[in-house]
């Protein structure tokens, strides 16, 4: 039976490598973590730029022919960025988080916007636009938000960007307890 003996160098060396080694994995892992939240910042500030505004500007519209532009806007991202079908949940998924139905139920809205003609009553025209308020706004603790699925704006990509955080994440962790521990000279 063959032993194997891995011999690193003296036993100060080795430790100082091995220090070195998951110091320069923590740093990595930082770095990781630093690059996902910046994309996952990005993806939320380009997704309410480019739709929830315009869901919020056609919730808030007085006439029909606003309403209708910016609900067409909004649709228009997601149909670029084919966030028209799928779930964002992970493990659970839960009908809240259901971008067809978000999809579906924004188009409906449009199909009513445009079939609102000249002849149609003020009324009418009025109510169309309360009924669009209400679907695509929710009243929370918050004030006034906008309907659509939690993570949408990193779809498809949610499960990656979940795995990347936990391994990266839990790595940092325990680097960063590494490192104040070798701070306090535990």
């Amino acid at each position: 039976m063959k032993n194997y003996n891995y011999n690193y160098g003296n036993g100060d060396n080795s430790k100082e490598q091995h220090i070195s080694i998951l110091k320069l994995m923590g740093v990595f892992s930082l770095l990781i973590i630093l690059a996902l939240s910046t994309q996952r910042i990005v993806s939320g500030v380009g997704f309410s730029l480019n739709c929830l505004q315009y869901l919020k500007r056609a919730a808030d519209a007085n006439t029909v022919g606003l309403a209708q532009k910016n609900l067409e806007s909004a649709i228009i991202y997601l149909e670029e960025k084919n966030l028209t079908n799928g779930v964002v949940s992970i493990f659970l998924h839960q009908p809240k988080n259901d971008i067809g139905y978000f999809y579906t139920n924004l188009k409906a809205s449009l199909k009513e916007l445009q079939e609102v003609t000249d002849k149609t009553t003020q009324l009418e025209k009025t109510n169309v636009l309360m009924k669009l308020r209400e679907t695509l706004c929710d009243n929370s603790d918050q004030g006034t938000t906008i309907t659509c699925p939690d993570g949408i704006s990193i779809y498809p990509h949610n499960v990656l960007f979940f795995w990347i955080f936990m391994v990266f994440g839990t790595y940092s962790i325990v680097f960063i307890v590494f490192l104040f521990l070798k701070v306090l000279d535990v």
